[in-house]
């Protein structure tokens, strides 16, 4: 671990983009250990202190100060479509793992014992032994199945390689870890895993993420970038809301109180400028206001304000499913659900990622057929459906307001340019085509498009995937307030927690009332993942000892012969070791004796040295022989099977 006392230091750092100043004279020290939230609104420059703590970028004004020894770890943009197996890819996250194993098979090769030992000895230091296991625990905590674990990279979809990058950054033993929203395409379960993983994180880490109850689970303070300056808080999100609440009403206070003194100024100017016995003084205080730091006025309203209209319909109910099966070519990922969806009705899809939640909201939104059962409307009802593959059917060529008139042909510009406004399309961005839109401005629109059908029944699949924490708020709020019914599927659990009234579990093929909040659900995964490792355990050698059966399919006598060498093996091996134990011992005691290293001849004592090396070599691999030999003898059938 790194030495305490060493900092992360900006030195009056200024960053411009183009013509656009970011981040101007800003100074801020990070101490080892530190959870740091970086927070600021969309374009504000995290991502470019980012791209400098990665040495990506170098600040136009200022210092940057990080320790040099320091391995620093994030994830990466892009994943190639590579034929390694995504156990391997995560492995290679450990850069001075990949190395050492390099630099053994090359020490082998030319059979350099000492610096074999050296190597094994380094391997040890970081658990590289263990690296495989850590690797697999790594895949599996983020929804990995174990078959997956030998899967091409190539062969995983775009989500899925954000997953297996996450899992190679985690893998870095690193002192500086930077994650940029890491909680996009994961599932609640995964979520709950991640944040769990980071509060046990040792180095230094800096989080940028637009879900507070993910921040206020992990980091110990929050650097907020306003104005073009940082502003460190101690504590959690709701911390750094509270705080930040506070300064804000005191500021206005303050800005309140100075405006007051410099309407007397300005009085005192316009009342004796003219006077000349007066000249001097007038001329003072119009210095004094050039001088004056103006303090603004706290702008705490958010650039979002929407709200949902009035639903074009009301049935009651809205919808009911009865009995239905639903699934793909035929195969039901879920069986005999039945649902009835009434106004105002909040209801959140809880279950592991697979388990059917989007299959489900499909079916509801009549994208997907039934295999079997009844889908039943309400008169006139009126659906909108938000999903993540809508925003690719945003067409690239067209700007916010004509997506707008094209979809409402009936209202005025300027009645579509106010409602887009609220969505902070405003001036020429309202007007521009929107190929160059960030993830989080595609979602924007999408979810302006649909609000504006005025909807009687939401179905909300990620909808807060790329907003950020303002948007978010505006949106919540904006639910909150919605007459009709929703169905929501979040990893965002304050949406979750402040939108819905009830949880439908989905999981194992069925889909039934959740009786318990997010905390209830949080401790069910917890569950499930223990009962699943207790039958894997259970089940592992007994699924084992089955296939080897049928693919040896040996008799008795066979089966014999076959465990014979392997025994023989075993028992060399194990008087092997304990000779080598016995033999370095003495080694290691004759160099302990101090008169070794007396004088001038040291042939003895490289001597020694070379043949603990060796000693050292043959016990390790002598050890990895016995366990792999001991494993081909479990995995062959017993004789009296």
């Amino acid at each position: 671990m790194v030495d305490n006392n060493v900092l992360i230091q900006f030195k009056n750092i200024t960053i411009v983009r183009g013509i656009k100043v970011l981040i101007e004279g800003a100074s801020l020290q990070l101490h080892p250990s530190h959870k740091v939230g970086l927070t600021g609104a969309n374009g504000a420059g995290k991502s470019s202190l980012f791209a400098m703590l990665r040495g990506e970028l170098e600040a136009d004004k200022g210092d940057l100060e990080i320790p040099s020894s320091w391995v620093v770890g994030h994830v990466a943009q892009e994943t190639p479509a590579l034929s390694i197996s995504a156990l391997q890819f995560v492995l290679e996250g450990d850069e001075e793992l990949s190395q050492i194993e390099q630099d053994l098979v090359v020490a082998e090769a030319n059979a350099k014992g000492e610096r074999i030992a050296e190597l094994h000895g380094r391997l040890s230091e970081i658990e590289g032994y263990s690296a495989k296991s850590r690797a697999a625990g790594l895949l599996d905590g983020l929804g990995f199945s174990q078959v997956e674990l030998e899967n091409t990279v190539s062969s995983f979809s775009g989500g899925w390689r954000v997953r297996l990058n996450l899992a190679r950054a985690l893998m870095c033993r690193s002192d500086l870890l930077l994650l940029d929203e890491p909680t996009n395409h994961l599932d609640l379960e995964a979520v709950f895993w991640l944040e769990n993983w980071l509060k046990s994180y040792q180095g230094t880490l800096l989080l940028i993420s637009h879900d507070r109850e993910f921040l206020d689970a992990i980091v110990n303070h929050i650097t907020h970038i306003e104005h073009q300056t940082l502003t460190l808080y101690k504590g959690g999100y709701s911390d750094f809301e509270r705080q930040r609440s506070e300064k804000l009403v005191l500021q206005q206070a303050m800005h309140e109180k100075q405006q007051r003194k410099v309407a007397h100024l300005h009085s005192y100017i316009d009342r004796f400028k003219a006077k000349a016995t007066k000249a001097k003084q007038a001329q003072s205080r119009i210095k004094a206001l050039e001088r004056m730091e103006l303090i603004s006025a706290a702008h705490v309203d958010t650039q979002f304000n929407f709200s949902f209209r009035a639903p074009s319909s009301a049935p009651e109910p809205l919808m009911a499913i009865s009995d239905v099966d639903v699934g793909y070519a035929d195969k039901p990922i879920l069986s005999n659900v039945s649902l009835t969806v009434r106004p105002k009705e909040r209801i959140g899809l809880l279950g592991p990622n697979g388990a059917g939640k989007t299959t489900l909201i499909k079916l509801l939104a009549g994208e997907l057929k039934s295999i079997t059962g009844k889908r039943i409307l309400g008169k006139d009802l009126n659906i909108g459906y938000f999903a993540q593959h809508q925003l690719e059917q945003l067409r690239a060529e067209e700007s916010p307001l004509q997506h707008m008139q094209r979809q409402d042909s009936s209202a005025t510009e300027q009645e579509l340019l106010n409602y887009l406004g609220g969505f902070d399309f405003r001036g020429d961005m309202a007007r521009s085509a929107c190929e160059k839109f960030s993830g989080g401005e595609k979602s924007r629109l999408a979810l302006a498009l649909l609000i504006w059908t005025r909807p009687s029944l939401l179905l909300l699949d990620e909808p807060t995937n790329h907003l950020d924490l303002e948007m978010r708020h505006a949106l919540t709020l904006a639910l909150q307030a919605f007459e009709g019914g929703v169905i929501l599927i979040s990893h965002d659990r304050s949406l979750l927690r402040t939108t819905c009234d009830q949880f439908l579990l989905v999981a194992n093929g069925v889909a039934s009332i959740f009786d318990g909040d997010l905390d209830d659900y949080a401790t069910w995964v917890a569950e499930q993942r223990t009962q699943a490792k207790a039958a894997a355990a259970i089940e592992a050698p007994v699924a084992e000892k089955k296939n080897s059966y049928a693919q040896n399919k040996l008799d008795r006598q066979t089966r014999s012969a076959a465990r014979r060498p392997l025994i023989k093996e075993s028992d060399k091996l194990e008087r092997d070791i304990a000779a080598w134990q016995l033999e370095k011992a003495t080694c290691d005691e004759r160099l302990n004796d101090t008169t070794l290293y007396e004088g001038d001849d040291k042939t003895e004592l490289q001597a020694l040295l070379k043949l603990q090396s060796a000693l050292t070599l043959s016990i390790e691999e002598a050890e990895e022989r016995w366990l792999v030999v001991h494993e081909e003898l479990e995995a062959l059938p017993e004789l009296n099977s």
